[in-house]
């Protein structure tokens, strides 16, 4: 009787990019290679490898989606790794994952913790240890977060945009360093906001003069927004404007206070000088004063469970037009609250009643 042969692979992974670290992978490819083949009922199907690539999502990981899709294919039936850790190190994504390849009769033996999916008791194990391989992915994760800020609060750290108009970020200098030929357009476009033009007016006269992005595309009225209010142009550098709020998920999201900024002044030489910057902060507070109106209860109301200022709102229905108020935190992506909404109505007839007054 001849026995089929089990086709097995081997995935290894490391998360950083170090000399050191190549050795590991180098190693791991190496070790796993010599066991498969040297096992006469195992048919080697190779080892999969990623480099530089962090276990708490499997998205960004190609060799990893590479092997799952040779194991839908039938082409793999057991896979080999060194750890829970190294295989995945989010509970949702390596459970989900487990049982995806037992649908595919494909089995994973995890060396370290001697754990094979296949027996009784090691999808509740694989369970207990991914939690804690889970945790310590967080602390991780938030003592790299510390070590950053703190880089952040010398500005010893880059940037994450190298190249914006007017600027490209000098890796020896360690600073952005001034781009001639675009100068012009800058000084054009702040120039124009101090006057008072629109967003969308000065990017159609500037778009009209033949002058693009440095994407080479026309500018936008949302584009000049952005560019008009970068502290970069006066020669500063804010940091922390986005964090990443998950570090399982990897979401940025933009930072509106949950985080300290730290704002770090001549930086860089600066486009514009601090006469004009000082005009463009008063211009972009005339804006938003005027595109803003005022109500009894503007910048009145804070929300008692995340202390975010409440906003007013006007609701359309059947019955006619009605104007409520509710916190800021529920129209920010990535960020809930489960405060109560207020009728403006309700708010006057309070205010009244603690005045003691017949209306407010």
């Amino acid at each position: 009787l001849i026995r089929t042969r089990k086709k097995v692979a081997a995935y290894a992974r490391v998360s950083a990019n170090t000399d050191r670290l190549k050795n590991s992978l180098s190693n791991q490819i190496s070790y796993y290679s010599k066991l498969i083949q040297s096992n006469l009922e195992w048919e080697y199907k190779g080892v999969f490898s990623d480099f530089a690539v962090s276990g708490t999502s499997i998205d960004k990981r190609e060799q990893f989606n590479e092997m799952i899709a040779e194991c839908e294919k039938g082409n793999i039936d057991i896979i080999l790794t060194k750890s829970i850790q190294r295989f995945a190190r989010n509970t949702v994504d390596l459970l989900k994952t487990v049982r995806h390849l037992k649908t595919l009769g494909v089995e994973i033996r995890f060396e370290k913790e001697n754990i094979s999916t296949f027996s009784a008791d090691g999808e509740l194990m694989l369970s207990i240890l991914a939690s804690f391989a889970q945790e310590e992915s967080k602390t991780i994760s938030e003592n790299v977060k510390w070590g950053l800020r703190n880089r952040m609060k010398k500005g010893e750290i880059g940037v994450a945009n190298k190249r914006l108009i007017g600027y490209i970020y000098d890796e020896d200098l360690r600073k952005y360093v001034i781009v001639e030929d675009e100068v012009k357009i800058i000084k054009e476009m702040f120039d124009m906001f101090i006057d008072g033009v629109s967003f969308r007016n000065i990017a159609n006269i500037l778009n009209d003069k033949g002058y693009r992005t440095v994407r080479g595309a026309k500018f936008s009225m949302f584009g000049v927004k952005i560019l008009v209010n970068n502290e970069v142009y006066a020669g500063h550098t804010l940091r922390q404007k986005t964090y990443i709020k998950d570090p399982l998920k990897h979401n940025k999201v933009i930072n509106y206070g949950e985080l300290p900024k730290y704002f770090i002044e001549n930086t860089h030489e600066a486009i514009i000088d601090d006469i004009a910057y000082q005009k463009v902060k008063a211009e972009i507070k005339r804006r938003k004063d005027n595109a803003s109106p005022s109500y009894p209860f503007t910048k009145k109301i804070k929300c008692g469970i995340c202390s975010k200022p409440y906003t007013r709102k006007v609701s359309r229905t059947k019955y006619g037009d009605y104007a409520y108020w509710f916190c800021r935190a529920k129209k920010i992506k990535g960020i809930t609250c489960n405060s109560v909404n207020y009728k403006e109505m309700d708010l006057y007839e309070i205010v009244a009643n603690i005045l003691e007054i017949d209306k407010f």
